[in-house]
Formats: C-alpha cells, sequence, structure tokens
C-alpha cells in the first residue's frame, strides 16, 4: 500500500509541475461548481441549472448541441432544466467539459488549432457513433475522450510555437515515435499534458488514464501502481474512430493501426468484416 500511495503521489506531482510550466489551463469555475453539485449525495437539477443558466454562451450552446441530430430527440429541449433531464447528469458532465475545453483553445486563436478542431471534432463524432452502435461504452464518454485525447497538444502549442511542425506530422508518425520526438524535444508530450489538463478539470481517473495511455496499448495500455485501470475500451474507441476516419479521407492505414489493430478486435469483439460494415455504415460522419 505504501508503494501505491507513494506512485500517487508521484503522479499528483508530475501533473502538477506540468500545470505550472505550461499554463495549463486552470479548471473553469463553473465547471468545478457543476462537478461539486454532480457529485453531491444528492445532486439538485435546478441548481445545476441555474448554473449553467448563468453563462449566457454556454447555456445557449448546450440547448443547440442537445437539440441537434447528434442527439435525435424527438421533442426538443427549451429550457436548461429539461435538456440536463432529457440527457442525464453523467452525459451533461461530459458535454459541458467538451463545450469549455473549446472555449478555452479556440479555432480562430490560428491555422494549427483550426486543423486541430477539424480532425478531434470529425474521430469524436465518430467515435460516439461507433459506441452507439456496438454499445461497449457510453457515447458521450467515447465523444468527450477523444476531444480530450490529444488537448495536450493545443497547451504544447500555446507554450512553444515551433510545435506547430509536430501537429502538422502527428498524422503520419506513429504514436510511440510521436511522443519520443516530444520528449526529446520539449521535455514534455502531449498524453502526460492531456492527462494533466483532464485531471485537473477533475474528468473520471479511468478517462484520464486512457488519455496517458493511448498510445501505449501495445503493452496492454497498463497503468503505473496504484493507479486507476485506464479505460481499455475508450482507447480502442478512439483507435478504431481515428483508422475509420482516415479511410473515409482514402488515407489508407494511420501510422499506429498495424500495431493496434490485434488490440482493437480483441478489446471491442468485433472483426475485420466488421470494421468495413462500419466504416461503410459511418460514412455520412465523416461529411
Amino acid at each position: 500500500m505504501a508503494n501505491a500511495a507513494e506512485d500517487l503521489a508521484a503522479i499528483e506531482r508530475e501533473a502538477g509541475r506540468i500545470a505550472k510550466e505550461l499554463d495549463i489551463p486552470p479548471c473553469p469555475a463553473i465547471l468545478s461548481r457543476f462537478n461539486e453539485e454532480f457529485h453531491a449525495p444528492q445532486p439538485d437539477l435546478r441548481k445545476l441549472a441555474v448554473l449553467i443558466a448563468t453563462d449566457i454562451g454556454l447555456s445557449a450552446t448546450v440547448l443547440k448541441t442537445v437539440n441537434s441530430p447528434f442527439y435525435g430527440l424527438t421533442k426538443k429541449a427549451t429550457s436548461m432544466e429539461q435538456a440536463l433531464s432529457i440527457l442525464g447528469l453523467r452525459t451533461s458532465a461530459n458535454l459541458i467539459s467538451g463545450l469549455l475545453l473549446r472555449r478555452a483553445f479556440p479555432a480562430d486563436s490560428g491555422s494549427a488549432l483550426e486543423r486541430f478542431w477539424d480532425d478531434s471534432t470529425r474521430i469524436a463524432a465518430l467515435a460516439a457513433a461507433i459506441a452507439a452502435r456496438l454499445r461497449e461504452v457510453n457515447r458521450d464518454e467515447a465523444h468527450t475522450y477523444v476531444l480530450f485525447r490529444d488537448c495536450g497538444m493545443l497547451v504544447m502549442l500555446r507554450k512553444f510555437p515551433q510545435y506547430a511542425d509536430i501537429i502538422a506530422q502527428a498524422a503520419r508518425i506513429p504514436g510511440a515515435q510521436l511522443t519520443a520526438i516530444e520528449d526529446t524535444r520539449f521535455k514534455f508530450n502531449h498524453t502526460r499534458v492531456a492527462c494533466a489538463l483532464a485531471r485537473s478539470w477533475s474528468l473520471p481517473e479511468a478517462l484520464c488514464q486512457a488519455i496517458l495511455y493511448h498510445h501505449d496499448f501495445g503493452s496492454g495500455a497498463k497503468s503505473a501502481p496504484g493507479a486507476e485501470t485506464p479505460n481499455r475500451k475508450l482507447i480502442a474507441f478512439g483507435l478504431l474512430a481515428e483508422q475509420i476516419a482516415a479511410l473515409h479521407a482514402d488515407r489508407g492505414l494511420c501510422p499506429d493501426w498495424i500495431g493496434a489493430e490485434r488490440f482493437v478486435l480483441a478489446t471491442l469483439g468485433i472483426d475485420a468484416d466488421g470494421i468495413v460494415e462500419l466504416t461503410e455504415d459511418l460514412r455520412a460522419c465523416a461529411a
């Protein structure tokens, strides 16, 4: 137990060091208050609705998103309390976290950010669509995971302008090689930075660990001793969504796919023919 406690303390110190040295955006106050009420013994839906309604921009975006085809509601939500009631608190927390992440790193801050969000949004939508069909994980959790999975790149780009060169090459370099390059050039890599941001924003620890190990599927995506086990299915969903997005764009195989295919098939319980069917079935999501 002592070793486990020491390992967890080391993880906390690492996250704190990254947050300080790279100036990670702190958890937005509204998200902190939402999470506090969300984790209360008896969360008050009305109080949460009032809280979100205090941010006009956020509340408008939540309603617009809830009423979009993504959720396929037969009856549109007309108030924040109704939207949260329809979605449920877990889904609402995921949605709000993702929206606030977009606000922290707006796409209009530069062409590299715009490309990043275009790719991440497309792959996140595919991950959610795959989750809805395979029913292995919550689709909103899959969507949130993919949005946050590579957000360390956004932090590093803000700290190191030359990191734009890395983002431009990311789609052509296997993940293990990419993180090695990042560690050599910047003394940080995007998986560790993204995990630190996700933890500071109070995302579930299993999701944070999945972010940290999303390029480490070859070793079984094992966490550090004492840490919560990564959600392997989230890692697999992210890899599969990325590969299907590449096929939709006629880019062939992703750099990680050769090493990841067996892991994805075994983790999600599908076969190669199933991936072909999913690729065709989900082609509309790539538009």
